[in-house]
This record gives structure tokens, C-alpha cells and sequence, in this order.
């Protein structure tokens, strides 16, 4: 396919071969034959061709510095309107820290144990801190009001970690943990350092589009989620990146958690109670944990760490000592009352997880009059109930309106969407907040669970979302 970058290379193809400037060279060097005697010409004639001569000279100049002054306007049209300029370029990779050594710029050493091919803590953080984010969500709740009349709105801040995992020709794409953003109605993240902006500022300044004009904090997009998992990516325009940031900020380095011991120093860095990159080191406790949460869901198969984990690292890096990402830190899993004991997803399960994620359309919120019509009534399921009956994680439909999207598609009440359009569904909540980025006449699959002989078989139904108009 012929991109930008064909373009750009042409033009200055194009500009080094200066066609016209050689076709000069060329006549200039054929008209000259030293093995001829050249005739007997007169003063006038001498002075005639002299006037030629320069003046053929003074047009080749002239050419020249036009030539040269056409290529470069072209070079920064080119990359002001076409984007052919740095924000299009790949970000590099975190390099391993392993047998080498990183100067803090002072007379000691802070590089890496050469007999076991491992770094040092601080070497491990200096190598990764570039990859590793702060992510502020504000998010909308609404509560009856105490006269009983109506409902007031009220936004509340929460604070995160993240992981730039990987970018395409116009994002950042950053791993989270779906606890982070769920829920979320504006995200924010802030790069390397201290300064992030506090809970307090971005619940005031956030608006109802999303939108940060705030200094060090850029705007981001839920890209996709993995309730099951945990897992989340999403997405910050490169475009909206400071220029100085976009040149010091990595790509994590991936790891593996398959070859993990008990017994392993490993390192922790993340947005730690909101007030910045904060780094701790400690042990691999245990390996394979499962741990329950308070709202009754479970997750196996976790890294237990003694390296401190606290609020706000949650989505952050754990890394091993040649500063490759093992593991995703979750401190949805860690009892406050317990010290000691802090859990990460492994990255050998996340990582296919994410890649997944990483390739979904990256989508905004749609306009009322765009967004797309289901035609269901939902509720949410109640941790007793799905221990009572055995049922699913989903949204419960309640009733289905009457020649509605969901009714063509096959949809029923008494049903149970478990997925919609690949992403897993938590309650009746979040599948609304779900259809806000989707418009009237996009095809979707939803994966619906339906009792039969008391038991909930699940199965793929396709709907073409319609408008309220159209049903109303």
C-alpha cells in the first residue's frame, strides 16, 4: 500500500536526484570536445559568449535555491498536514538491565550483579520507570435524594497504575486492571515522575465528554476489558502526548512468569496511594494462589509477592531483576489487614489476554441521537443469587420490548448476556454503559445464557442495534 512514509521518501528521492539541475551538468559537460582546436573568434564574439556563459551560470544558482526552498516547504507541509513527523514513529522497548551497569550521575555504582546476571533494585527501576503510568478515573454516581424527590449526581476520583504494553501509528496502548477503569466516565493518565494530578483536581476540572485540559494529564479511551481477567487496555493519542514525553517514554519489556521460583527478588513500581511512581522490592512468596474477593468472585493462578502493594499500584508492573515485566499487580486482591501479602496476574496469562484487547477498535461515546437501541429491560444479578441458583455473571434481562433489536435477535426474558461483542458482562450496569459507545445499525454478537432443565447453557446470538426512534 503506498502510506505516508512512500511519500515522504519520494519527495526526498525526488529532491537528491534534482532532475533538471544533472540535465544542465549534462549539456554543460557534452558541449565541451578538447580534441578539437577551437576557432578564431573576435573580441566581440568572446565577450558575448562570456555574457552567456554567466548568465546560464547566475540561472543555475538561481534554480537551485528555489529548488531547495520548494523541498523543504513541501517537507513541512508534508509533516504538519500529513503526520509524517516524530508522533508516527514506534516507541522503543525498556532494555534488559542484566550485565550491565547505569550511572546515577554520582560516584557510586548502581548497575547490575555481573555473577548472577541480575540487576540491581535501583538499576530495575531506573531501566522501567519510563513504561510504567499513573491513571486517574473519575466516575458519576447517582443518588436518590434524601427528600425522596429526584436524584443529584456526584463525581468521585480514583487512582491507578499502568503499563505501556505496546502503540500502533496513532496511540499508546497501556495495560491496566479492569477494576481501574470499570465504571469510569473519564480516564487520565500522567507519564514518568512525581507530578500527577491528585483525585481532588480531576474530579473538578473533568467534564462530561471526557476531556482533560489539564497540564501532565492526557486524556485516554477504554480500548477493551476483560472482566474474567481483570484485565484492561486502553488507549492515549499520540498526538495529545507532549512532545519531551513522547521522546523519553518505553514500551515494557515482556517477560516470562512460566520459569518463576518461590524465593525470587522481584520489584513493584506503581502510582502508590496516588502520589506518584513509588518503588518496592521483596520475595515471590507463593506461586498458583487463588484468593477470594469481598464481592464473593474468585481468581486462581496469582503470584503472591511480600513487595509492598498498596492503593493505586493496582495495574502496575512486577518485574523481575533484569527488569522484564512477570507479572501485573492487583491490589483488588490484597487484605489490608494482612502484611505482607500483595498478588499480580502472571504475564504469561495475561499477555495473550492483552494482545487481544490491544487489537479491538478503539471506541468514543456516541451522541444520544447515534447511540444504538437493545430494547431490553436489565437488572443485576446479587452475589447470593448466583450462589443460590448457580447462575452466571451477566446483565438479567427482565423483560424484552416487543419487535426490538433484541427480540429479532433472539433474545428472551429470563435470559442472561453474559459477553457483548467480545467483552464480558458484569451486572445490567455495565452492559449499559457499554452501549454508549456503540451506534444504531452496528451487527454485534452477544453471548446469552439460558436455563434449560435448570441448568444455564450459553449460546451466540447476533443483533443489529436499531434507534429509539425507531421504537418508540
Amino acid at each position: 500500500m503506498y502510506n505516508e512514509e512512500d511519500r515522504r521518501e519520494d519527495q526526498q528521492t525526488s529532491g537528491e536526484q534534482a532532475p533538471r539541475y544533472e540535465h544542465y551538468q549534462f549539456h554543460e559537460e557534452t558541449g565541451i570536445v578538447p580534441d578539437r582546436v577551437p576557432p578564431v573568434r573576435n573580441k566581440k564574439e568572446t565577450d558575448s559568449f562570456g555574457k552567456k556563459a554567466g548568465t546560464t551560470v547566475a540561472l543555475a544558482v538561481l534554480f537551485g535555491l528555489v529548488a531547495s526552498a520548494v523541498f523543504l516547504s513541501v517537507s513541512f507541509v508534508a509533516g504538519k498536514y500529513l503526520k509524517t513527523d516524530e508522533k508516527s514513529t514506534h516507541l522503543e522497548t525498556t532494555q534488559s538491565v542484566a550485565g550491565t551497569v547505569i550511572d546515577d550521575g554520582s560516584d557510586g555504582e548502581i548497575g547490575a550483579d555481573t555473577e548472577s546476571g541480575n540487576g540491581t533494585v535501583a538499576s530495575v527501576a531506573q531501566a522501567s520507570m519510563p513504561s510504567v503510568v499513573a491513571i486517574t478515573t473519575v466516575s458519576v454516581q447517582e443518588i436518590p435524594s434524601f427528600f425522596g424527590y429526584g436524584s443529584r449526581q456526584y463525581k468521585s476520583a480514583a487512582t491507578g497504575s499502568g503499563i505501556i504494553v505496546g502503540d500502533n501509528d496513532e496511540e499508546l496502548l497501556i495495560a491496566t486492571n479492569n477494576h481501574v477503569v470499570d465504571g469510569a466516565s473519564t480516564l487520565s493518565v500522567c507519564f514518568i515522575g512525581n507530578d500527577v494530578m491528585n483525585a481532588e483536581t480531576e474530579t473538578e476540572n473533568a467534564d462530561d465528554t471526557g476531556d482533560l485540559n489539564l497540564e501532565d494529564a492526557v486524556s485516554a479511551r477504554i480500548k477493551g476489558t476483560d472482566s474474567d481477567n481483570d484485565l484492561a487496555v486502553i488507549a492515549v493519542k499520540k498526538a495529545d502526548i507532549p512532545e519531551d514525553t513522547l521522546s523519553e517514554i518505553k514500551i515494557a519489556q515482556i517477560g516470562s512468569s512460566e520459569d518463576l521460583v518461590v524465593g525470587q527478588q522481584v520489584v513493584a513500581i506503581g502510582n502508590a496511594l496516588g502520589y506518584g511512581q513509588s518503588v518496592t522490592s521483596g520475595w515471590i512468596s507463593a506461586l498458583n494462589r487463588t484468593i477470594s474477593t469481598e464481592d464473593g468472585t474468585s481468581s486462581s493462578g496469582l503470584i503472591q509477592t511480600d513487595a509492598a502493594i498498596n492503593p493505586g499500584n493496582s495495574g502496575g508492573a512486577l518485574l523481575n531483576m533484569k527488569g522484564e515485566l512477570i507479572g501485573i499487580n492487583s491490589a483488588k486482591y490484597a487484605d489490608s489487614t494482612v502484611e505482607g501479602m500483595g498478588y499480580a496476574i502472571p504475564i504469561s496469562r495475561a499477555k495473550p489476554i492483552l494482545e487481544d484487547l490491544m487489537n479491538r477498535q478503539t471506541r468514543e461515546k456516541v451522541s444520544a441521537e447515534e447511540k444504538g437501541y437493545l430494547g431490553v429491560v436489565l437488572s443485576n444479578l446479587t452475589t447470593e443469587a448466583i450462589q443460590m441458583y448457580d447462575m452466571p455473571e451477566g446483565a438479567f434481562v427482565r423483560g424484552v420490548e416487543e419487535k426490538s433489536p433484541a427480540e429479532k435477535g433472539g433474545i428472551c426474558k429470563g435470559d442472561i448476556i453474559v459477553k457483548f461483542d467480545g467483552q464480558s458482562v458484569t451486572s445490567g450496569d455495565d452492559l449499559l454503559e457499554k452501549l454508549q459507545y456503540y451506534k444504531s445499525g452496528e451487527k454485534i454478537e452477544a453471548v446469552v445464557a439460558r436455563a434449560t432443565d435448570g441448568e444455564y447453557q450459553e449460546s451466540t446470538v447476533e443483533i443489529t442495534l436499531g434507534s429509539r426512534s425507531e421504537n418508540s
